[in-house]
């Protein structure tokens, strides 16, 4: 544990520290884990022309949120010295987005599947430019009032320098990794492939991904589960060894076993390794310590002595004892290195 401190690793339960050698898929999610975290605004898509106040509304909205996507478009909107309008109410939809009553009406804002929710359609000319963010990579928010389509707000998280080395290591050591995010199905292979990741769930939701590391572990499988979010925390919570990152929410961090500090995802491969070099520490200090006991124990009682008249000396059985101890903390201290 204090190797893995040294390494930004902090591992709260020394369970964790034994479990994940037998780790053999890991699930992560995609925002600010694969990614920065620092979403942007990259393009905005209206449907229809502008009318006034839309902005506004979007901008009371958003600022309710506590989704890292809400940060960026509160951003763009607040560059634009927009105004945030007063909203007669605001609900939180899990997984999915916000919804606010404003002049009689329901404005939303969230995901592809809020908008299936209100069952709102786009003209083929958006779908075509919603097509060519997609395929970039961008997370998309849908913004609507009832069941008419308003806008579509593209955002560009960047992913991070060390994440597909991450991937390529965790495959190497022999796990399988699976990417699940909210994100629509373009949106998510677009990642994954940048990512070299061959298996991903799009559009999922958090009982979602609850779901889908309980049909892992019914196979059998030992799951770390690595998230940074509030919609992570229940999935964290039913994994076998559950993996926050540093930078993400407190409720993350709270469930975790373990919190990778720098939120470099590099530090995962490093994490399991290292649970597998300290439990083969502990079978060789075990070997050690025994070994001395079964030699030492038979030859001390006079096992040898009818057959060449062998004792052990007292000074030589307290020696070894000795030595057994001094063996297994130099054992034990090359974890160092």
């Amino acid at each position: 544990i204090g190797k893995a401190a040294n390494e930004h690793i902090l591992i709260k339960d020394a369970v964790a520290l034994e479990l994940m050698r037998k780790v053999n898929v890991v699930v992560l999610d995609k925002t600010g884990t694969l990614t920065e975290g620092r979403p942007t605004v990259v393009g905005w898509l209206w449907a229809e022309t502008q009318k006034a106040n839309l902005k506004n509304i979007l901008l009371a909205a958003e600022l309710k949120s506590e989704h890292p996507l809400a940060g960026a478009i509160i951003a763009a909107l607040q560059s634009e010295d927009v105004t945030p309008a007063t909203v007669d109410s605001f609900q939180s939809i899990t997984g999915k987005g916000i919804k606010v009553r404003y002049g009689g009406a329901d404005y939303w804002a969230g995901s592809h599947k809020l908008l299936k929710d209100y069952a709102a359609g786009h003209s083929e000319l958006l779908g075509q430019e919603l097509v060519e963010f997609e395929s970039d990579g961008c997370s998309m928010v849908y913004f609507g009032c009832d069941n008419e389509l308003l806008a579509v707000v593209a955002i560009k998280d960047k992913i991070k320098d060390t994440s597909a080395s991450a991937v390529q290591h965790l495959q190497d050591q022999g796990i399988d990794v699976y990417m699940l995010t909210g994100d629509g199905e373009r949106t998510a292979m677009t990642v994954a492939r940048k990512l070299g990741i061959k298996h991903y769930i799009a559009d999922a939701l958090p009982d979602d991904k609850d779901l889908f590391i309980r049909e892992l572990q019914l196979q059998r499988k030992t799951v770390a589960m690595v998230g940074d979010g509030i919609n992570d925390s229940q999935a964290l919570a039913r994994a076998d060894v559950s993996i926050a990152m540093g930078k993400g929410t407190d409720i993350a961090m709270d469930v975790a076993m373990v919190t990778l500090m720098t939120s470099d995802l590099s530090l995962l491969p490093t994490a399991i390794s290292l649970s597998r070099r300290t439990v083969h520490l502990i079978h060789q200090n075990l070997f050690w310590a025994f070994i001395y006991n079964l030699i030492g124990i038979p030859i001390a009682a006079g096992i040898l002595y009818p057959i060449n008249g062998v004792l052990l000396n007292p000074m030589l059985a307290s020696a070894a004892m000795a030595f057994s101890s001094v063996s297994v903390v130099l054992n034990s201290l090359r974890i160092r290195r």
